[in-house]
C-alpha cells in the first residue's frame, strides 16, 4: 500500500507541475499575444495587448480588401510611356498595392492539409494491414521484420535527403510539380509507416484472438474478421496513429524545403512561414498570426483525439 503524501510533499509536487505547465504553455501565449498587438505595442512586455489588433489575421485569411496606394509622379510618367509593355506595367502597379495577397496563407494551408491528410489515411491503412500480419500470422523472418520496422529511424533525414532527391530526379518525378508532390508523399509515408506499424501491432496483440475465432466459426474468413472485428475494436488506436502521421506530415520542413523550393504555389506552411520570415512582409504580428493559425489544426486534432482515446473497448467481448 502506498504511503500517503504529506502536505509539504503535495505542495512541492503541485508547484513543480504548475511550473512545468507554465514553462510549456508560455511560448504559445507569447506567440498569441504578439499576434494580437499593434506594431506600436510590440515593446510592451505584458502578455495582454493594450489594443486588440486583428489586422494580421484578416490579412492572412483574405478578409481585408485590396487597396491602392498613391503612385509617385515619376512612376506615373513611366506607366504612360507607350514603349513599356503591358506586362511590365502590371508588375509596376503590383508593387503599389497591398492587401490579402501579401501571404497566400489559404493556399499554403490547403497544400499542407491535403498532403498531410492523404499521408495519414494511407499510412494508417497500410500500417494496419502490415501490423495485423506481424501480430497474428506466422511466416519466415517474422521476428526480424517485427523488430526491424524501426530501423529507418536510425538514419537521419539529413543523410537521406540528397539520395532521395537524386532518385526523384533520376526517375523523372522532380521534373514536374505533380511528380514532386508524389515524391514528397512517398517520403512522408516511409517516415510514418514504421512507428504506425509498431503502435498498431502492439495494440492488435491486446485484442483476444478468440473474438476472431468466434467470427470465423460463424463463417467469416480471416480478412472479413479483420475488417469486421479488429478494425472496429481498434478505432481509438487507428485514430491516434492517423493523428501521429498527420502531425508529422503537417510539421515537416526539411524535405519540403528541398523538393518544393522551385514550386512556390505548392509550398507547405512550414516552408511558407520560413519564406515569410525572410521576406519584405516579415512583420511580427503577421508572422505570429500565421504561426497561430498553423498550430490551430494540430490543436484541433489532439482535442478530437482525446474524445476517442478510451480504453476497455474489448472488455466484456469474451465471457470468462
Amino acid at each position: 500500500m502506498m504511503n500517503k503524501r504529506t502536505p509539504i510533499q503535495s505542495v512541492v509536487l503541485y508547484t513543480l507541475v504548475i511550473a512545468l505547465v507554465i514553462f510549456c504553455v508560455f511560448p504559445f501565449l507569447q506567440i498569441l499575444s504578439t499576434s494580437l498587438k499593434h506594431p506600436i505595442d510590440w515593446g510592451n512586455p505584458s502578455l495582454w495587448p493594450r489594443v486588440l489588433h486583428l489586422e494580421a489575421y484578416k490579412e492572412l485569411l483574405g478578409l481585408m480588401p485590396t487597396k491602392e496606394v498613391e503612385i509617385p509622379e515619376t512612376i506615373q510618367r513611366l506607366l504612360n510611356n507607350p514603349a513599356l509593355s503591358e506586362e511590365k506595367k502590371q508588375a509596376l502597379l503590383a508593387k503599389f498595392s497591398s492587401g490579402g495577397e501579401v501571404f497566400s496563407f489559404g493556399r499554403y494551408m490547403l497544400n499542407t492539409f491535403t498532403i498531410s491528410f492523404v499521408t495519414g489515411v494511407f499510412s494508417t491503412l497500410l500500417a494496419s494491414l502490415a501490423a495485423y500480419a506481424i501480430a497474428r500470422l506466422r511466416f519466415p523472418a517474422q521476428s526480424l521484420m517485427a523488430n526491424g520496422v524501426l530501423f529507418v529511424y536510425m538514419v537521419g533525414g539529413v543523410l537521406l535527403m540528397v539520395p532521395l532527391y537524386q532518385m526523384s530526379v533520376t526517375v523523372g518525378l522532380a521534373s514536374s510539380a505533380s511528380g514532386t508532390i508524389l515524391s514528397l508523399f512517398l517520403i512522408y509515408l516511409i517516415q510514418t509507416l514504421p512507428v504506425a506499424m509498431y503502435m498498431l501491432g502492439n495494440y492488435f496483440r491486446t485484442i483476444p484472438f478468440s473474438l476472431e475465432e468466434a467470427a470465423m466459426m460463424d463463417g467469416c474468413s480471416r480478412v472479413e474478421a479483420f475488417w469486421r472485428i479488429i478494425m472496429p475494436l481498434s478505432k481509438p488506436m487507428l485514430f491516434t496513429v492517423f493523428i501521429y502521421c498527420f502531425v508529422i506530415a503537417w510539421n515537416e520542413y526539411l524535405f519540403a524545403s528541398v523538393f518544393l523550393k522551385q514550386y512556390q504555389d505548392f509550398h507547405t506552411l512550414p516552408l511558407a512561414l520560413q519564406t515569410l520570415f525572410t521576406s519584405k512582409n516579415a512583420i511580427w504580428d503577421r508572422i505570429m498570426a500565421a504561426s497561430m493559425l498553423t498550430l490551430l489544426p494540430v490543436i484541433i486534432c489532439f482535442m478530437l483525439a482525446n474524445r476517442h482515446l478510451s480504453g476497455g473497448l474489448t472488455d466484456g467481448g469474451v465471457k470468462g
